[in-house]
This record gives C-alpha cells, structure tokens and sequence, in this order.
C-alpha cells in the first residue's frame, strides 16, 4: 500500500444541547518512515541490477517476482558496483551511468525500513574511471582513479536527478571517500605515491576537519560495517569508529608477518556484517571479525570469489575449479558443490544477503541462488535475459 501523507477531517462532533463547537481539521502526521513516491514493504525487496558485458544491455532483477526490467545499454560496460539502492555502471570510455534499482533499506539501528518504487536510468554522473560509490541518507561518493571524490545530493539523486555538491580534491591515488557519521572519510596520499598512507574527516561539502592519528601504510580495500568503516593496510587493517561526533582509529594487525600478495586488498560482505572476507594470495582467504580485532586464515584452494555471510554464518569461496564453498568461522571446509565450469569463473562474484547468496556465471543467461544454510542447496537458477556477465544486489 502507497503510503500518502494524509488530511483527516473531523466529520462530526457531539453537540452538546445549548449548541457546539464548529468541526476543526485535523492534519495526520506524516507516518514514521515515509518517503515519497515509494512503498513501504514488511521484508526485503531485494533486486540484482544486471550487465551484459557483450551487448551492454542492462536489466534489474526482482528476486521476488523473477520478472527482469530491461533499462537500457552501457556500452563497453566494465564494472558496476552499488551502493544499497543504484548502481554505477562504468562504461568503455570510463564515464559512468547510473542505475535506479527502485529497491533499498533505511536503517535506523533498532529496526529496518524497506522500500520499492518504480526502477529507471538516471543518467551519466560526472567524472571518469569510478573506483568505489559509498551512499548515506544525505551524500553519495563517488571516488575516481585520478584521487576525485565528488559528493552528490543523495535527495536529488533519489528523485532522478544527479546534482553534484562538491568535491575532494586529492594527490592522485587508488583512494576512496566514505560518507559516515554525518561526516565524509577520505584517503590521504602524498605527491606520487600509488596508495593512501592514512585517512582524513571531513565534513560534507568536503572540508577537512580532523585527522585520523592511525598510520595505513599502503592502504588498499575498504568496508563499511556497523562497527565502523576498515580499511586495509600494509601491517593489517584500520578501523575507523564515531561517537557523540568524534572520530577515532584503531589497528587490528596481522597475526604473523604476511608478504604482500598475501595482503587484504579488497574486501568482501554482507551489507551491515562485521565479518569481512579478502583473498590471502592465489590459494587462501582472510576472514576478518571486525567485532573480535582478529584475522582468520583459510586455505581453499586457488580463489575466484569470496564473500562473508557474518557472524555466526560461513564464508563462502568460489574456487577456479568451478565449486563453491563452505567454511566455519575456524576454517573448516564444511560443502563444496560443483556450479560454474572454470572458464566462467573468472568474472564470477557472490552477492550475500540475510538468506542467499547469488552467483553469476558469465557465460550464460543465469544467475543462481544459493542457500547458504542448507549445504549450499542451489534454490533457484534465475533466467535474467542475456549474459550475467556483472551483478550488484540491492535492496539489502
């Protein structure tokens, strides 16, 4: 049911028998929740915004209807990567197309609000060669190769519409910038090196109010958790944590010295977990539990894929051989089933939510939906209409 702002009016009063007060309007207050154009719904919406790498044709999912929208076409189409709600589609000449998925979450901590409405283009968002989009209810950031980060009105790009409200500008840098706690968080790298050494707050139009104390040599990776924003460093990982408006780091370290292919460089997890996943090398997986300030390291086999259901739940790795994997939080392998052929791994990725995950293969019109709590139980192959060639899940 659409929710509506509403005006009730009094239709009646009991008149008292020397006469009564006239009716008096009465205006509804706006229900808890509400956004406009939108409904509300008891459970996640969750869709999958879907790219043909050869046609460019993009298409949205809905995982409760299995009905595929087509939205139109980004040549070239190298990337996607989302932010909960839309995803940002980079095409062959590295601009970047953005997708309304019509699906997401709000939450408040306490309780979740889940929303649909209707899906759609939105259009070319400024800036080339998109290396992470972060969103809050306010600001999204886009960071680019060329250490760009450019903040758009998270309202107006609600609406449909991409109305940039400013920039921070950086030494060039594989770097990102993180809305968070009503503030933006953003890497920091000196005049010709490659990679951050440390991360900066700023405020939302993009001026620098605090430093974070906590050297990230060599940072690379990110994650977004309830626990606070990590990131991954040459001597293990920064957390970044807020209260009553103060920033503060701490450093989780390696458990033993690593080299650097065996460093974290890019994480993996179920939006709001505080179990991270990152590939260890050719062959193994970290497993972070951001709550604990401790690293797991997992041998599985040459890796395609990971991704970190959460605390409690398994981590799951698509090995090059084709099977996808179990492992508990000591690093028991506990199912492995056979899903892709191993040409079609090496695109692949696994998209988490609260009950299933969802692999693409590449090669072919499918998507499969797994259920990661009944031994890798395939529960559906979704047909989405042309190559699955990249996914992003949204509405979780």
């Amino acid at each position: 049911m659409k929710l509506k702002a509403v005006t009730a009016v009094v239709a009646a009063l009991t008149l008292a028998a020397c006469g009564g007060e006239q009716p008096k309007e009465v205006t509804a207050e706006v229900p808890h929740g509400y956004v406009e154009g939108a409904e509300e719904a008891a459970e996640a919406q969750s869709r999958l915004i879907v790219a043909d790498s050869d046609t460019g044709a993009v298409r949205v999912v809905d995982l409760i209807t299995e009905e595929v929208h087509e939205v139109g076409r980004v040549d070239g189409v190298q990337a996607v990567t989302g932010d909960g709600r839309f995803g940002y589609l980079t095409a062959g000449d590295g601009t970047i197309r953005v997708i309304d998925s019509g699906s997401w979450m709000v939450d408040h901590g306490d309780h979740v609000h889940y929303y649909r409405a209707k899906i759609r283009d939105v259009g070319v968002a400024p800036g080339k060669q998109l290396l992470a989009a972060y969103s809050d209810p306010a600001v999204t950031a886009l960071s680019y190769s060329d250490g760009t980060a450019t903040l758009l009105d998270r309202a107006a790009l609600d609406k449909g519409t991409v109305t940039e409200l400013g920039k921070i500008p950086r030494e060039p840098h594989a770097g990102v910038a993180i809305p968070y706690g009503e503030h933006i968080i953003a890497t920091v790298a000196d005049a010709g090196k490659p990679f951050a050494r440390g991360v900066r707050v700023h405020d939302r139009q993009g001026k620098a109010v605090a430093e974070i104390d906590q050297p990230c040599p060599e940072l690379r990776g990110q994650a977004v958790t309830r626990r606070g924003v990590v990131f991954g460093c040459a001597d293990g990982a920064l957390l970044v944590s807020e209260k009553d408006g103060a920033f503060a780091g701490a450093k989780i370290p390696y458990p033993r010295s690593v080299t650097a292919r065996e460093r974290a460089t890019a994480f993996f997890h179920r939006p709001g977990g505080a179990t991270l996943a990152a590939r260890a090398g050719e062959s193994a997986v970290w497993s972070l539990d951001v709550g604990r300030r401790s690293w797991q390291y997992v041998e599985t086999g040459p890796v395609a894929a990971v991704n970190a259901v959460g605390e409690g739940g398994p981590l799951l790795v698509l090995t090059r051989d084709g099977k996808l994997r179990s492992f508990d939080g000591a690093g028991k392998e506990q199912t492995a089933i056979p899903l892709l052929t191993p040409e079609a791994t090496a695109a692949a990725s696994i998209q988490v939510d609260l009950t299933r995950a969802y692999v693409n293969n590449p090669l072919s019109a499918e998507v499969y939906e797994i259920d990661y709590n009944d031994n890798l139980r395939r529960a559906r192959t979704l047909k989405v209409g042309g190559k699955a060639g990249h996914i992003v899940e949204t509405g979780r």
